[in-house]
Order: structure tokens, then sequence, then C-alpha cells
């Protein structure tokens, strides 16, 4: 978006600057810095305005003042152009976002949280094919794939495990050779405080890491410092189809950059509770998640790596005696290695950190009293608002009315075909409309679309067992069957 105004107050900036802040994009500002007397005679010639010199005078000492505080308003770029020629010398070009890395198509080798167990890494690499290159010490300092894949790395490089400065030799060469890509995980981000000013809290494994690099020498933590503070939140490749971030991220903030976007990245989302371990409650966004793009991260470890919603943590928790594991993008094939040891003691079970699928454990018809409902005090949700409370009549009423059209879709043995959800539609007043469907479904590789008459009227879901048995292990025993109808009954 160009805004082309005079903008010298600071008050005319304020608004456009948080309009950017609020969409999570960069503000860039062009400063037409033209002689007073140049202004002036232009001013004078205008036969549409018929503004003093002396608007013109206030205009520059505003411009003057305003010059020293654009970057504390928060404009991340000001081109200063002085003079006439200068500006009439000027291309404008727009410059990618940094994430952008569309170009890079693949094939890619991506590896979840590796926490300096660079033994451990060295033996995926050779599972998926890399020929690792050593220095004269024997030390690995750069990996190669033959049929050319890359490597990309989610982050968490460091801390816990036993040979950080190790797996950051390895990986820094390999981004250095053009055969790796690397996030930023938080390990990384207090690391970078740590090497700037010394006074990050030695925590989470941070003191390990001090320790081994403090055998280093300078010049080798001066690298390591560049090129942890040098790395980009999060990459899009594959032409928008893959994102890479440590801690995931959201549709819409996929190719944007502001500190929201970066804590997102890093972090997660969370509550900013605490649980029983002392860890972060999460909000779990991958739930939610309907982009089309794969987002792969880690950040969560979890004793194995599945899909959900078109997502995927490798973090397996190798520091924690768990597996180190990969992802082959596109063919989306696991690779992992044991770990060869505990080399931290996890704060919390692995088993018990693994994402739940939706409907996870929910093996029978759901109750009354599983909601809260007959208890009297209502139900509490989380949800990425804060905690909602209901009260028993209203979750009585919501559940009398999806139990008219609703059943677990784990009884049925058919699904009836359905028009996939669009893209709401441009035009405020409409929810959907077909043009913009039928072009959302092109741009998916979708070459045909089956229209069938859909009656939105009163339906009945019947859910019918073969025998007993079956009868019993899906509803409450002796009932052979339930009929969902219209009136809830």
């Amino acid at each position: 978006t160009v805004v082309d105004a005079t903008n010298v107050q600071r008050k005319a900036r304020e608004s456009l600057i948080r309009i950017a802040k609020d969409n999570d994009v960069l503000t860039t500002a062009i400063v037409l810095d033209v002689p007073e007397a140049l202004a002036l005679e232009r001013n004078r010639s205008r036969p549409d305005r018929d503004f003093g010199d002396h608007v013109v005078r206030r205009q520059r000492r505003d411009l003057r003042d305003g010059l020293k505080r654009l970057a504390r308003e928060g404009v991340r770029k000001v081109y200063h152009l002085k003079g006439q020629e200068e500006i009439d010398s000027v291309r404008i070009e727009l410059e990618r976002p940094w994430p952008d890395r569309t170009e890079l198509t693949g094939p890619f080798d991506i590896i979840g949280d590796v926490h300096g167990c660079r033994s451990e890494l060295e033996t995926l690499l050779g599972e998926l094919g890399y020929e690792t290159r050593r220095d004269e010490e024997g030390r690995p300092v750069g990996a190669h794939h033959p049929e050319g894949r890359t490597a990309v790395f989610v982050g968490d490089l460091v801390d816990r495990g036993p040979d950080s400065p190790g797996v950051l030799r390895l990986v820094m060469g390999m981004v250095a050779d053009g055969d790796a890509l690397c996030v930023p995980g938080n390990h990384e981000n207090k690391l970078i405080r740590y090497l700037k000013k010394g006074k990050a809290t030695l925590t989470h494994g941070l003191a390990e890491t001090a320790e081994q690099l403090g055998r280093e020498s300078e010049e080798f933590r001066r690298r390591v410092l560049e090129f942890c503070d040098g790395l980009v939140s999060h990459l899009i490749l594959d032409g928008g189809s893959l994102v890479v971030a440590h801690a995931g991220l959201k549709e819409e903030y996929h190719g944007r950059a502001s500190g929201r976007v970066r804590s997102f990245a890093l972090y997660g989302q969370t509550t900013g509770e605490t649980d029983e371990y002392g860890l972060p409650v999460r909000l779990p966004w991958a739930r939610e998640y309907r982009g089309r793009a794969a987002v792969v991260y880690g950040h969560v470890p979890s004793d194995k790596a599945e899909w959900l919603n078109n997502t995927i943590c490798l973090d397996t928790g190798c520091v924690f005696g768990g597996r180190l594991t990969a992802l082959r993008y596109p063919e989306r094939e696991i690779v992992d290695v044991e770990a060869e040891r505990v080399w931290y003691e996890p704060v919390r079970p692995l088993a018990d950190q693994a994402p739940k699928r939706d409907g996870e454990g929910t093996d029978r018809a759901i109750g009354i009293d599983d909601v809260g409902a007959g208890t009297g005090s209502g139900l509490y949700v989380d949800t990425g608002y804060g905690t909602v409370r209901t009260t028993p009549e209203s979750t009585l009423a919501a559940l009398e009315v999806m139990s008219r059209f609703a059943v677990d879709p784990r009884w049925l043995v058919y699904l009836p075909p359905t028009m996939a959800p669009a893209p709401t539609a441009a035009d405020p007043a409409l929810l959907e409309h077909p043009d913009e469907a039928f072009a959302s479904y092109r741009s998916s590789g979708i070459g045909q679309v089956i229209c069938e008459e859909k009656h939105m009227g009163s339906r009945a879901v019947a859910v019918l067992c073969r025998d007993e048995a079956a009868a019993e292990r899906r509803f409450v025993p002796g009932e052979l069957g339930s009929l969902y109808t219209r009136t809830g009954r």
C-alpha cells in the first residue's frame, strides 16, 4: 500500500503506522526533501491551491523535526532523498519479504529440534543420504546430498545436549554451502541475548551451551552470534505450499513481519498460565489450522510425529531420550533415529506432550454429565480469547440442537458428498459467491466440481449395529442402536 501525502506531522503518521502494525507489515518512509526556494516557487504556481508561504515553511520545520523521530515511531526504513536531482534519479522497486523463499522448491529434508545432539544429527543425515564433510580435526563442518536435496532445520539447535558447538558448526557449514536452510528457535533467541550481553538467565540448558562455547575461540562465538542473529522468523517455500517455523505459524501470519509474528514463530501461543509441571499452557493453534500450506514445526516435544490439519511437529525429544526426526518433503515420509541416551531429564513425560487429535479418546456416545450440564455449574471452555463459562441451560440447549443433525463420523460406513467450504466472498454482503468458489477450486488443482441439491429441512440419522456386541462397544449395554431425529428424541 502506498500513501501519497505530506505526513510531516507525527499525528498524521500515527494512524498509518498503527494500521501497518495491526496487519503485521513493515513501514517505509520516502522523504522528498526539496530546497525551500523550490518548494515556495512550486506552491505559488499551483492553480488549485492558495497556501501562503508560511505553510510551506512550517511544513519544512515539521519535516526536520520528524526525521529525527521516524525510527522511534515504528518506521522500519527511511529513504531521505535530498534535492531534485536525487529525487529524479530514484527507482522504486518492491522488496520481497524476508521469509519469502517461494522460488525454492526442494526436495527438502526438514529436521526437528536437535538440542546439541550432534552425533544423532550425523546419524540422521547419513540415513537421509547426506555425505558429511570434515575439517582437519575430524569435526563435521558440512553435509551435501548427491541428489541435490536441501536440509531445513526448524530451530533449537542448541542447549541441553552434549555438543551444541558441534551442531552449530555442522549446520552453519551446510547453510553457508547452500545445502541447508534454518529458522531460529527460542533457544537460539536466548543464546543471542547471552552472547550479546552475557545477562541471559542460564536455565533450560543454556548453562551447558555457555560452558561448551566457552571452550571455543572468540572467532567461533562471533560467527555463532552472526549466524543466529541473521535467521528469519519463518520460511515460505515451494511456491507457498510449505511453511517452516520453529513453533508453528497460523495462516494470517504467513509472510508477515512484526514482533508479534516473530514471537508466535519462536514461542507459539500461550495462555500466560503454567501447568502442574511449571510449563506454559499452550493454545492448540494446529487444531484450528485450515491453511493450504503445510506447516512444519518443532518446539513442543512429543513421542512421535503425526499430521494434524496439514501441520506436523517434528520435535520428538531426542535430547530427552526420544528420537531425532526428519520429514522428507514433498514425499511426506518420516525418517528418524533413536537417541543414544537420555542427555537431559524431561520435566514432563514425552507422551503427555503429544498433540491430541480432535475427538481423541471419545470412544463412546457423549453423555450430559461429560460436559457439565448435569452438575448445575455449567461448562468451562478454553478458547483463543480466554476461558468462557456457559450456563447449564445453554449447554443443554446446544446439545439438544446438535443431537438432531450430528453423529460421530466414525460410526458411519458412508459419508454423503458435500461441497467443500470456499473462501469468504470479497463482497461483505455475501458469504460465498460461485465465481470466487470455482476460482478457488481451480487454483487448488480441482478440475471438476459436482453440485447436487441440498435440502435444508429436517433430517434424521440412524445408527444401526450389526449385533449386540457391536452395540455394547458403541453404546450403553443393552441398547442396540440410536436414532437421531429433528426433535432430538
